[in-house]
């Protein structure tokens, strides 16, 4: 890990309050920072920054493998790569989706430290509603069912409001 990369890194976030910290890579992974960064409808984004000998990777988890939907889902990731900068829609072994990239250690300065976080934000934030509209759709009419049903709170399902049908079974 470089000393000097991970100091532009740490200076830039310090520099735009971000928070974050240290960790020391887990099953042989390598070290970096995890960086918190705040969004609207994803609230928070945790996006690691693993520091290598010869470049940063960045990534970061978006949601878990969706319910239902795939190639709907799928099709929107694959469609959504083409407009990304600098990261690109993945999946791991489970079927979760994330966002990953690289950069090379010469080219971390501060505006394309913000250029890739400002990425990894935009497209969690931006698509994050739609992800869970396609993929869990059905869990999200039977989770505002069961609040219906109880008097509970609907405010965090507020936007999915469109997808609930008026009419009564």
């Amino acid at each position: 890990m470089s000393d000097a990369v991970q100091a532009i890194i740490e200076n830039t976030l310090q520099a735009n309050d971000l928070e974050y910290e240290h960790h020391k890579g887990a099953h042989g992974g390598l070290p970096g920072i995890v960086v918190a960064l705040p969004g609207e409808r994803r609230l928070k984004t945790n996006t690691i920054l693993s520091l290598g000998e010869h470049s940063v990777r960045v990534e970061a988890f978006v949601c878990r493998r969706p319910d239902e939907n795939f190639e709907a889902v799928y099709k929107f990731l694959l469609k959504r790569n083409r407009r990304l900068y600098g990261v690109a829609y993945t999946l791991d072994n489970l079927g979760d989706i994330y966002l990953v990239g690289w950069m090379a250690n010469r080219s971390v300065d501060a505006d394309e430290l913000d250029r890739i976080l400002g990425q990894v934000l935009e497209a969690v934030d931006s698509d994050f509603n739609t992800l869970l509209e396609l993929g869990f759709r059905s869990s999200i009419q039977k989770e505002w069912e069961w609040r219906v049903a109880r008097g509970e709170s609907l405010k965090n399902l507020a936007a999915f409001a469109h997808l609930i049908d008026d009419e009564p079974s």
